[in-house]
């Protein structure tokens, strides 16, 4: 039984303006993740390490994201939970709208699925529905999982996700603010209702966007625009509303970043990204990205 991995898990970008809790981005920035199981260790004991985004967590212990989706999937899977030494390079920003806590957790459920000797019964629907759980809702775990552009969605029998390809012209690029913001808190400023005109204009817009993301990007204006989340926000991250709107009215498909505050700009001219660095000054850091083809993946490593 192979007794250390390391999980490699894209960053994501949820909602893409108006595909609310549905649909989903993966991008090519990257945590990596290695989890050693450790004999030589007491029963259930745990050490981890972090280095780049979010040093500080290792200080969480057993609360540790990683630590605690690994030894839920692990007993889910049966048997007793062993010790563990985790190490974890991150470079996804952290309470930026860029899915690092469901990069962790499934970089924590891909690890216990590879070294649980069973863990081959343990299928992809069901690290979907782990994580779903664990999340809340599937919009960034879905993308992590299995990259590209996802739509995901609920059933009574738990979260599904479909995977579509990305026209090769549009290119992603993730504006970072150096302030964070509680996912929590974001979603907390959401009313319980909102007017038919504005879900009907969202409906066409998300069908839209689908149509500009895999063939017709010269639809992305027009196709990433939100009635439903971004302006309700807009208090908790009023510099985030503020830019999307500037790009917005420089032609440029700038849309809130999953919760936010990060804002992921959708270019796909010659130019864009220049014009994106002229209007953003130094008090956002740039990120020109790709769209990852691939979602997570697992390697053993040799000891």
């Amino acid at each position: 039984m192979t007794r250390a991995v390391r999980v490699r898990v894209p960053a994501t970008s949820a909602n893409l303006g108006p595909g609310f809790d549905a649909l989903g981005l993966a991008l090519t920035l990257y945590d990596d993740v290695d989890v050693q199981v450790d004999t030589e260790m007491a029963d259930s004991g745990l050490s981890i390490e972090v280095s780049g985004e979010g040093e500080e967590t290792a200080r969480r212990g057993e609360d540790h994201l990683i630590a605690c989706t690994f030894r839920s999937a692990y007993a889910l899977m049966g048997g007793a939970v062993p010790s563990l030494r985790i190490r974890c390079v991150n470079r996804i920003p952290h309470a930026r709208g860029l899915g690092s806590s469901s990069a962790a957790t499934i970089a924590g459920i891909l690890a216990a699925r590879a070294l649980h000797p069973r863990g081959h019964t343990f299928t992809d629907d069901d690290v979907l529905a782990l994580a779903t759980r664990v999340e809340g809702h599937p919009d960034n775990v879905a993308p992590c999982l299995a990259g590209g552009l996802t739509i995901a969605w609920q059933t009574p029998d738990g979260a599904r996700l479909t995977r579509l390809e990305v026209s090769p012209g549009v290119r992603p690029v993730a504006l970072v603010p150096d302030s964070r913001l509680a996912t929590e808190r974001a979603r907390g400023l959401l009313p319980e209702m909102v007017p038919h005109a504005d879900a009907a204009a969202n409906a066409g817009r998300a069908a839209l966007l689908i149509a500009a993301l895999t063939g017709a990007p010269e639809l992305l204006l027009d196709a990433t625009e939100d009635r439903l989340h971004q302006t309700y926000r807009a208090p908790a991250m009023p510099r985030s509303l503020e830019l999307v709107e500037r790009l917005r009215g420089k032609g440029i498909a700038a849309v809130v970043s999953g919760a936010g505050p990060a804002v992921l700009a959708l270019t796909f001219r010659d130019g864009e990204v220049d014009s994106i660095g002229a209007e953003v000054g130094t008090s956002w850091h740039i990120h020109p990205l790709d769209v990852a083809p691939h979602g997570a993946s697992v390697q053993p490593i040799d000891q």
